[in-house]
């Protein structure tokens, strides 16, 4: 861990009422589902960084738009085993071929409903309450 948290983007896609999933590969949250993203590098914006970490995990060019869902995710322990600090944009499809890469072990779209009966990271809840509320 560092010595403070650190900074983790989401990329939301949307497309006819089903929302991009991607099955987590590796720790913190290996096995379970959420949107694509991961780690801001040092000197990348968070747009960049989103647009990268999709591209990555799920082979689509996205365009990131407004913020839907800002929170943190804090592991377990004193001190805490992690801490990301997670901004989640929506995003929309430019091109790219779907396919599950980097860290994703699937991919997959579902609807809002479906998708609280799946077996989500913990903020994944949260931002599909906040998802719930628009669409």
């Amino acid at each position: 861990m560092s010595d403070g948290p650190i900074c983790g983007v989401g990329g939301v896609v949307m497309e006819d009422g089903k929302i991009l999933l991607i099955q987590r590969g590796r720790p913190p949250g290996e096995g379970l589902w959420a949107v694509p993203g991961g780690k801001v590098h040092l000197g990348e914006t968070m747009t960049r960084a989103v647009q990268r970490e999709v591209l990555e995990e799920t082979g689509l060019h996205i365009r990131p738009g407004r913020v839907v869902w800002t929170g943190d995710s804090i592991g377990p322990g004193d001190p805490p085993a992690w801490h990301y600090c997670l901004v989640d944009f929506l995003c929309e499809v430019e091109g790219g071929d779907l396919l599950a890469g980097d860290d994703a072990a699937a991919i997959a779209w579902v609807t809002l409903e479906e998708a609280t009966r799946w077996p989500l990271t913990p903020t994944m809840f949260d931002l599909l309450d906040a998802l719930k509320k628009e669409w």
